[in-house]
């Protein structure tokens, strides 16, 4: 079997118009080293490109999780960013988006490897009327990132991701450090002081989503195509393709959308598929990868996917 023609595609990669859940049946077991993505929330409000009520999000989630556990090879992850939903007409919170990881783990057979959360500097004070107008409330500015896998011991290194040291850490590396034990009962040994290349990252992932002209925007108002309303910043999927892949591997992203995915693993050098169910959302997301365009890739946009992406064939088809 074979997925059909795609919509456009990269050397690395290519993207599909259609229901994931049909096109993930094109693909064999455990060929997927990592799929990440920001599928629809669970929001009261409905969106423009769709989104289920959260009191039924978990049952619908399911169905596209049974896949995602067949297609991820034993070594490979699931990366979900999820925001959370508010209850109808009060100040509280829903907590489907923590019933949806207990369900993935639960009922699929996942593994919560470590819990994310991604704050968002830049977000604007929601919601409103519990923020702005009331005041009983502070804005709403993290999103769960839930990391599962297969296996407690999934492929990792942190060693990709590490961040430059801050300038006491750069001035302790520099003077030294002699071994003690803390207050808290930490028993620090010299070790500490040694200089590993960077410094780890927390699980609080700070990203501002403030892109406003950047090549996807502009080319969106250049054409008069209305942009994704809801697209996370590059570094999130950037991320976790570093700590969770190598190059060459294959990354999924079954809610696409503006293919924010499929344009971080392409520039890490990670084969990627896309699927989004939108063909205008589609149509726009090729905008991210008009800057690498040529007239051989033209050409090879034209042809099936086993043409494209030969590397393909024996894991995917």
């Amino acid at each position: 079997m074979s997925l059909p023609t795609p919509s456009y595609s990269t050397s690395y990669g290519a993207a599909y118009c259609g229901d994931s859940r049909e096109l993930m049946t094109h693909l064999l077991d455990s060929s997927v080293d990592l799929i990440v993505t920001s599928p629809p929330f669970g929001l009261r409000r409905k969106k423009e490109y769709g989104n289920v009520d959260a009191d039924r999000y978990v049952d619908w989630f399911l169905v596209f999780a049974k896949e995602f556990y067949r297609i991820l090879k034993k070594d490979g992850s699931l990366v979900i960013d999820i925001g959370g939903s508010w209850k109808r007409g009060e100040p509280t919170k829903s907590l489907y988006n923590f019933e949806l990881v207990v369900a993935l783990c639960g009922d699929v057979g996942f593994h919560l490897a470590q819990d994310f959360y991604w704050f968002n500097p830049a977000k604007l004070p929601s919601p409103a009327e519990w923020v702005t107008v009331r005041r009983i409330r502070v804005k709403d500015a993290v999103n769960t990132v839930w990391w599962l896998s297969k296996t407690p011991f999934p492929r990792a290194n942190n060693k990709r991701v590490l961040k430059p040291y801050s300038n006491s850490m750069l001035e302790l590396l520099e003077k030294g450090y002699k071994p003690k034990l803390r207050p808290s009962g930490h028993d620090i040994s010299g070790n500490f002081s040694n200089d590993r290349g960077g410094a780890i990252p927390p699980n609080l992932l700070t990203i501002a989503n403030t892109e406003s002209n950047g090549t996807y925007l502009r080319s969106c108002r250049e054409a008069g195509i209305k942009p994704h309303p809801a697209r996370y910043p590059k570094e999130l999927p950037e991320f976790f393709i570093r700590l969770l892949t190598e190059e060459g591997n294959l990354v999924l992203d079954p809610f696409a959308g503006s293919n924010v995915t499929g344009e971080a693993a392409d520039g890490l050098k990670r084969r990627w598929v896309a699927f989004e169910l939108s063909s205008e959302y589609l149509k726009a997301s090729k905008f991210r990868f008009e800057k690498s365009k040529s007239p051989r890739t033209v050409a090879k946009r034209r042809l099936s996917v086993r043409r494209l992406l030969p590397e393909m064939q024996g894991s995917l088809f």
